[in-house]
């Protein structure tokens, strides 16, 4: 086909490509409105969105909530530390007892007498003993060192040391 037939289709058909020129640009004019209408539902969501609750913007909730996380992880840092402290104080602090009453003599009525094991996490401590008579009473401190004593202990005060042991 040449120039000329081609004018010549255009020329007479013109009705009809004027005509649908017209529909498309009425369908883009459509599709134009439609996406401004979502561009402003989404600049509107978008602007809700960075604006908090007291009007501060994200950006700077945001900053605050890091800086607050940042205090927490200190304090959690000293709380740690604290914590190590505590627990080297506990080591030596009395957490083990042991107690056993007795009758330490046939005639006496009740188990007035008694041996108590008092120790830390390492076993060290005291084995406090006191034996109550008619005429007197007597009390004994025997130390002890990693769950033994150097004096010689009573079936009472040995049953004593191993129930603080076993606490």
């Amino acid at each position: 086909m040449d120039i000329q037939a081609i004018s010549k289709l255009v020329l007479n058909n013109m009705t009809y490509i004027v005509g649908i020129l017209g529909v498309l640009v009425i369908v883009m004019y459509g599709i134009i409105i439609n996406l401004a209408l979502n561009l402003s539902a989404l600049k509107k969501s978008h602007r809700k969105m960075m604006t908090g609750v007291d009007g501060a913007n994200l950006e700077q909730m945001l900053i605050q909530h890091i800086e607050e996380v940042k205090q927490v992880a200190e304090k959690n840092r000293d709380l740690e530390a604290e914590n190590q402290r505590l627990d080297g104080i506990l080591q030596t602090a009395i957490t083990h007892v042991g107690v056993v009453r007795f009758r330490a003599f046939e005639d006496m009525g009740s188990d007035l007498s008694y041996a108590v094991a008092l120790l830390d996490a390492h076993h060290n401590g005291v084995v406090l003993s006191s034996i109550f008579g008619r005429e007197d009473s007597r009390s004994y401190v025997k130390p002890i060192k990693d769950g033994q004593s150097n004096y010689t202990l009573t079936e009472e005060e040995q049953q004593a040391l191993h129930e603080a042991m076993q606490s």
